[in-house]
């Protein structure tokens, strides 16, 4: 099944500056082994040593975010959109 991967602007150096990039999988996670397969760079950015995903990258499938789905084993069918979004913390109290 192909799904579409949206980049954020800080990702897409990795991935030759696509915006987005067709990727098949049947999973979330399979998706981001392809993923990662075409584009070793966002390999540090997506997904930590123990191959979970880092916890300051929020993913959603469609509008749901993955987290209160079933993370890296979300299915995904044709179509789908994944947008992969940096988290963003600090400022000043």
């Amino acid at each position: 099944m192909a799904v579409t991967v949206l980049l954020p602007t800080l990702l897409r150096p990795q991935a030759d500056g696509a915006s987005s990039v067709s990727v098949e999988g049947g999973t979330v996670g399979e998706v981001f082994k392809h993923l990662v397969d075409q584009y070793p760079g966002l390999s540090d950015n997506l997904l930590g040593e123990d191959g979970n995903l880092h916890k300051f990258v929020n993913v959603y499938r469609n509008d749901d975010d993955i987290r209160y789905l079933e993370q890296l084993d979300t299915p995904v069918s044709d179509g789908d959109e994944i947008s992969i979004l940096p988290a963003v913390a600090g400022g000043v109290v």
